[in-house]
């Protein structure tokens, strides 16, 4: 398949046939294939057979192939990918990352009347007022019943009314902790699988940007050879008594 560009009135090329889809799109929304990083160049050559150094590829196909790339390096360093490394991926091919957004929103929902009443119980229940203020009605409630305040107690010794009493509020305020404990174990599993996706999407960024790198620092190292090639021919050239 071979590019077909679009000119201008000074002869400039205007737009250019994308190598992969055949498609025509703007020169600005184009790459050429030899900027691209070896082994991704590579990767397009492998499966576009007319693919050339100076062949165009548009940035939809142009991220396709990234994330084909950036899959195939996780599955060789972790074996199968999980449902939050192609979230991930899917974020990547597209250039944005809306992870972030997504699970802030399901952890910070508006919570139901009984998840509130949940949190509160679990809250008191859990301090140390709660311990001293119990304590208390105990020590309160034994003394009334054992001195002998009254004429005729109404929960003496074993105090089988306080057994009664403290069986029924152990038995309601079990569940009712662990209905918000599961409900904080939610949240952190939301909170971590959102760190593990902005880490990993933080990874694949720094390795692509270390590609780069490499890639220009090459560029550059074969120019520098050039021109130096170029100034030893000259000076032989020179020094060269022989010359005309």
């Amino acid at each position: 398949m071979n590019n077909h560009s679009s000119v201008t009135r000074n002869g400039q090329p205007k737009s250019g046939q994308c190598v992969v889809c055949g498609r025509t799109f703007p020169l600005s929304k184009l790459h050429k294939a030899g900027s691209l990083r070896p082994h991704l160049y590579e990767m397009i050559a492998e499966e576009v057979k007319d693919c050339a150094p100076t062949s165009l590829i548009c940035d939809e196909d142009l991220a396709r192939f990234r994330r084909r790339y950036v899959e195939r390096l996780l599955e060789e360093e972790r074996g199968e990918l999980s449902d939050l490394d192609q979230k991930v991926l899917d974020g990547f091919e597209k250039g944005t990352l809306t992870v972030q957004a997504n699970s802030v929103t399901a952890s910070d929902r508006k919570s139901t009347f009984g998840e509130r009443v949940a949190d509160k119980v679990a809250s008191f229940g859990g301090s140390w007022t709660f311990i001293l203020s119990f304590l208390g009605v105990l020590v309160i409630w034994m003394g009334v019943n054992v001195v002998g305040i009254f004429a005729q107690p109404f929960d003496p010794y074993p105090f089988i009314l306080l057994n009664l009493v403290l069986s029924c509020l152990a038995a309601l305020q079990a569940p009712v902790i662990m209905m918000s404990q599961k409900r904080q174990e939610e949240k952190d599993r939301l909170r971590a699988e959102n760190d593990y996706m902005i880490n990993l999407r933080a990874e694949l960024e720094i390795r692509q940007l270390h590609e780069k790198i490499d890639h220009q620092m090459a560029k550059q190292w074969e120019r520098l050879a050039e021109l130096q090639q170029i100034q030893i021919e000259l000076l032989e050239k020179r020094d060269d008594p022989r010359r005309e």
